[in-house]
């Protein structure tokens, strides 16, 4: 004879109702978030913060070969 065991009950009321799991959850919340933005962060290209700010040593004459600044 094979017992019914109802289908998605793994772990007694009481242990999911405890302080400890309530910790475990939030730690496991917090490093899943940290992950995906780990993640993000890799597939979107590398921001400069150098670029939005002025520059005080740009130079004043252009050095290219065409005076007129045009190519």
């Amino acid at each position: 004879m094979i017992q019914s065991v109802p289908t998605g009950v793994l772990l007694p009321t009481g242990v999911l109702h405890s302080h400890a799991f309530a910790v475990l959850a939030t730690f496991v919340a917090i490093n899943t978030l940290v992950y995906v933005v780990l993640a993000a962060a890799k597939v979107l290209p590398k921001v400069y913060v150098r670029d939005w700010l002025p520059r005080r040593h740009r130079r004043r004459e252009t050095r290219s070969i065409h005076p007129d600044g045009r190519v």
